[in-house]
């Protein structure tokens, strides 16, 4: 099992440093209970110029914050100072590059009422690409997001995630690594964990924003191709038009950009070395250690 924290990691937990295994909470939060709590993923970066940067910083906080106004949990928290107190974790941490886990979380009510109150939590540890390096063999699941008109599906809520472990472990019992899932209507919808984006003639694909989770790595891929002059279109589509597709990509904080090989078993038939996914990753990761990035040089 990973291992998160040790005897000497240091977290932020209301306006104090403490250390980890010292850290307490109430068995009876209503967090714990009923997953009522709002979360962030954001990665900090040791730049070029060796700079530690933590990426979008202001982006993740305030949609932290909106997050919780969404689900009526209270916050209380200037944003500014726990950005502050986001490197001041990673200072006292010794970590350069890592993934940081704001977490706002709720005291005991028993009720179904919403909070009165809130608490937040600030985390970090060292975590490699989540889904890995490689291409990655997805199905598409059995489970569908959740309608949006039963759940808030653009806050990024603690309890949501019971939908994501649920198809993501299906797709492992079956032999692939990931999952891909569909909303309501049938569309294709996202990852447990992350957006998609497919190829086509020349013109990048993604599901607009309604039934997903629109990622931040998500908006940060759409100003990149506004950037390079690679036309993009936010469109409804299905699982039969994305296999049509000559590549496809997940995108996501923890999974940054990663390329689909395969989907329920069918390949793409473009070489991910010649697709615009992979000149996509090339120019997040420049982005995010703050590297100049030239498209002619990398198709060079």
């Amino acid at each position: 099992m990973y291992s998160y924290y040790n005897d000497n990691t240091i977290l932020y937990i209301n306006g104090e440093y403490t250390k980890a295994n010292a850290a307490t909470t109430d068995l009876f939060g209503q967090s714990l209970h009923y997953g009522y709590a709002v979360f962030e993923g954001i990665r900090a970066y040791k730049t070029a110029n060796g700079e530690v940067k933590i990426f979008k910083a202001k982006e993740h906080f305030d949609r932290l914050q909106r997050s919780c106004e969404l689900i009526h949990i209270p916050y209380k928290f200037d944003n500014e100072a726990l950005i502050a107190a986001c490197y001041k974790v990673l200072e006292m941490n010794n970590m350069e590059e890592a993934y940081i886990r704001p977490l706002v979380f709720c005291p005991p009510n028993m009720t179904l009422k919403a909070a009165s109150e809130s608490n937040i939590l600030i985390c970090a540890w060292e975590w490699g690409a989540y889904l890995g390096e490689k291409l990655l063999r997805v199905m598409t699941s059995s489970y569908e997001r959740p309608n949006p008109k039963a759940f808030k599906i653009e806050s990024k809520s603690a309890g949501l995630y019971v939908n994501s472990i649920l198809a993501s472990q299906e797709a492992k019992e079956k032999g692939y690594d990931e999952a891909l899932l569909l909303d309501m209507n049938g569309y294709v919808a996202e990852g447990p964990g992350a957006n998609i984006f497919f190829e086509k003639d020349g013109k990048i694909y993604t599901p607009p924003a309604g039934n997903i989770l629109p990622g931040i790595t998500r908006a940060t891929v759409i100003e990149l191709c506004q950037e390079l002059n690679i036309p993009l279109e936010e469109k409804l589509f299905t699982i039969a038009e994305l296999k049509e597709a000559e590549c496809a990509f997940f995108c996501g904080t923890a999974a940054e950009v990663i390329g689909l090989d395969s989907l329920d078993g069918q390949s793409f038939g473009k070489p991910w070395a010649q697709s615009l996914g992979k000149v996509l990753q090339q120019a997040y990761k420049a982005r995010v250690l703050e590297k100049s990035f030239q498209r002619e040089a990398q198709l060079a």
